[in-house]
C-alpha cells in the first residue's frame, strides 16, 4: 500500500496476527503506553508521525463482566478513544476499519443477526461498543465497523486457550451449552480485513464500502460444541479428551448478561467485498495445531 497500516491494540489477538500476515513493512502496531485512548494527545501523535494508508482499531475494554462495574473505562477506550480516532482519521481522509462486537445484541431473535437489526446490549461492554459504533460512523470518514464474535488465536486470552490450561489442571470440564455463536480466528478475521483494503486501495474508497458489516466464522456452534471441537484436535497431539459436561448459562453465574444466540448474518460482508470467512471448524483445527507445534499438522 501507498504508506503504513496503523493498528491499534498492541499485543492483542487481532494486532497480533494482522502484523503476522501483513506485509512486513506496513504495519504499525501501537499499544500502551505509547498510545493510549485515556491519554487524546499519544491518538494525534500516532496519526501525525508517519504517512498513513488505512488504521485499524482494535483496541478495545475487552473484560466483559469487570465492565460492569467500571463503565467509565469502557466508555473511555470503546467509545471516546474511537470516536477521536475516527475524527482525525475522517480530517486527514484515511480509511479506518473499526472492530466490534456481536455483544451489542441482546441475541433473543432467534435467527442471525443482519447489520440492520436493532441493537439491544445486555450490558456495559455491548453498550460501550454500540457507542463506539455510533461515534465511528458519525464522524463522517472513510468508515468501515466490522462486528465480530468469540475471537480465538494461538496468542492472548481466549476460549481455546483456557480450555487447553484448563486440562492440565482437571479431566473434568463444565461447559455452557446453550448459548449460540459463532467462533472466528484472529488470523482469519486480519486476513479479510487485509483483503477490505486491498480494494480499497485497488478501485478508491467507494460509498459501499461505508457502514456496518458483519464478520464471524462460517458455520454455528455452542461453548460446549467448540470444546469438544477443541478437545477432539488436541487428541491428535496425544492429549487425552476430559470430561465435558454440559451445562445451562444460569450454572455458571457472571457478572455481565451474556446473549444466548449471537449468530450473525455475514451476507453483506460477501456481498460488497466478496469475502467469506472459512468455517470455524477448520481454523480451530488449524489452530490447535499451531499451539501445540507451531506450524501447520
Amino acid at each position: 500500500m501507498m504508506g503504513a497500516i496503523l493498528v491499534t491494540g498492541g499485543s492483542g489477538q487481532l494486532a497480533t496476527a494482522l502484523l503476522k500476515a501483513g506485509p512486513k513493512n506496513e504495519i504499525r502496531r501501537v499499544g500502551r503506553p505509547e498510545f493510549d485512548f485515556d491519554r487524546p494527545e499519544t491518538i494525534e501523535k500516532a496519526i501525525a508521525s508517519q504517512r498513513l494508508a488505512a488504521i485499524v482499531n482494535a483496541a478495545a475494554y475487552t473484560a466483559v463482566d469487570a465492565a460492569e462495574d467500571d463503565a467509565e473505562a469502557a466508555f473511555r477506550a470503546n467509545r471516546d478513544g474511537p470516536a477521536r480516532l475516527a475524527t482525525l482519521a475522517a480530517s486527514a481522509g484515511i480509511p479506518l476499519i473499526h472492530v466490534s462486537t456481536d455483544y451489542v445484541f441482546d441475541g433473543s431473535k432467534g435467527a442471525p443477526y443482519l447489520e440492520s437489526d436493532l441493537t439491544a446490549p445486555l450490558g456495559v461492554y455491548g453498550a460501550s461498543k454500540r457507542a463506539g459504533e455510533e461515534e465511528v460512523l458519525a464522524a463522517g470518514g472513510r468508515a468501515v465497523v466490522l462486528r465480530t464474535a468469540w475471537v480465538i488465536s494461538p496468542t492472548g486470552r481466549n476460549f481455546v486457550r483456557t480450555m487447553i490450561a484448563a486440562r492440565s489442571k482437571t479431566d473434568h470440564l463444565r461447559v455452557v451449552a446453550d448459548q449460540r455463536g459463532q467462533p472466528t480466528s484472529a488470523a482469519d478475521l486480519a486476513a479479510a480485513i487485509l483483503a477490505i483494503l486491498h480494494q480499497i486501495e485497488s478501485t478508491g474508497w467507494q460509498e459501499r464500502f461505508g457502514g456496518i458489516f458483519h464478520a464471524a466464522g462460517t458455520g454455528e456452534t455452542t461453548w460446549h460444541g467448540l470444546a469438544m471441537a477443541v478437545f477432539e484436535e488436541a487428541a491428535r497431539h496425544g492429549v487425552a479428551p476430559p470430561e465435558i459436561t454440559p451445562i445451562r448459562t444460569e450454572d455458571w453465574p457472571t457478572r455481565a448478561r451474556r446473549p444466548a444466540d449471537s449468530r450473525l448474518d455475514c451476507g453483506r460482508l460477501s456481498e460488497i467485498f466478496g469475502l467469506r470467512l472459512p468455517p470455524w471448524r477448520e481454523s480451530v483445527r488449524g489452530l490447535v495445531d499451531e499451539l501445540f507445534n507451531g506450524r501447520p499438522h
